[in-house]
């Protein structure tokens, strides 16, 4: 049987359907939201919208899949730029934190509507986050090697981690601080603790 050609711009379609679905999903929740909402949104027919996808679960599956693998591809493209150690870990901070301000609904769905997968779907995006903390865990290792030995760069990975993923439930993109700004007051938190935050000059002058 004759398998069904693709249209030249099938990606970006699917970029675009993957994108609103994962403005749904965060606004309105998996569960509450239809295919028919998701199919409006994209300005497509149901019938469609099936080409793209098999039905809503694979919807959610696709988003947690690329917005991981857009953070493994960071990770893989601040290393070989050899940089020192601390450097190496600043710029793997300020790449997290500016790649959510565009991604916050895709981020939303990842921490919020994985329980929604089916257990063999799950445990592949939960292995990619594995995969993830790993890199950041060898990235504060790199800075205190002595914290290896003791495991603990795994839970002060964790602290990170708990700064950059959930800064989307709290600011506002709108506001005066803007993610840009946000990415080395993290890093400088996380190194040198509150007396080595620096405040953005624009804050300062507002």
């Amino acid at each position: 049987m004759a398998t069904r050609s693709r249209s030249n711009n099938f990606e970006n379609q699917r970029e675009l359907i993957l994108a609103q679905a994962a403005r749904l999903f965060a606004c309105n929740g998996y569960a509450a939201t239809s295919m028919n909402e998701v199919a409006a949104a994209c300005k497509v027919s149901k019938a469609t919208l099936y080409h793209y996808v098999r039905d809503k679960h694979e919807l959610l599956v696709q988003i947690a899949q690329d917005h991981v693998a857009r953070l493994m591809t960071l990770i893989a493209d601040v290393d070989p730029n050899n940089l020192a150690p601390e450097a190496r870990l600043r710029q793997l901070i300020t790449s997290f934190v500016r790649a959510y301000a565009q991604a916050q609904d895709q981020h939303r769905v990842l921490t919020e509507d994985i329980k929604f997968m089916q257990p063999h779907a799950q445990e592949l995006v939960l292995r990619q986050q594995r995969e993830v903390v790993a890199a950041f865990s060898k990235a504060v290792a790199g800075v205190r090697p002595e914290l290896e030995s003791t495991q603990l760069h795994k839970p002060l990975t964790m602290l990170l981690f708990g700064m950059i993923n959930w800064t989307f439930t709290w600011l506002d993109p709108k506001g005066p601080l803007s993610y840009e700004q946000l990415a080395p007051m993290v890093a400088d938190l996380f190194f040198g603790g509150l007396t080595a935050v620096r405040v953005p000059e624009s804050v300062v002058n507002s």
